[in-house]
């Protein structure tokens, strides 16, 4: 598999008070924030419209276990049924089940210090 991964998907963390990230972000940083967070769109080298997406969370959200820390990084991946199968061969731990939404595909690994990533095969259409 030539690609596995292809850019960051988002960017998630935990915050005392998401709303009020999301408003300092806002007001300082320009961030074009909504319920979510803020999505920023761009351009792949082949000239396709994809998005990143920056988020906090709730400091008690279980969104990120089992790993113990406060981030999340969302990868952006081609093909993440064949990704999954080879990062299991090769000794990855896969955390739950794959899952579909109109907007993609995630799945869930954690790398060799214990930190949650997230990986999703978006489809980007779904957030035009």
């Amino acid at each position: 598999m030539k690609n596995r991964v292809t850019g960051i998907g988002g960017l998630f963390f935990k915050a005392s008070d998401p709303k009020e990230s999301k408003d300092w972000y806002k007001k300082h940083l320009g961030f074009n924030t909504d319920d979510w967070g803020c999505t920023f769109w761009w351009k792949d080298e082949n000239g396709n419209k994809c998005s990143t997406q920056w988020s906090p969370f709730k400091k008690d959200s279980d969104y990120f276990g089992p790993s113990k820390k406060d981030f999340m990084f969302n990868y952006r991946v081609e093909n993440l049924v064949k990704l999954l199968k080879i990062l299991k061969k090769e000794g990855v731990t896969i955390v739950g089940e794959m899952q579909e939404f109109d907007y993609g595909k995630f799945g869930w690994i954690l790398d060799n210090d214990g930190n949650k990533i997230e990986l999703w095969e978006p489809i980007d259409k779904a957030f035009e």
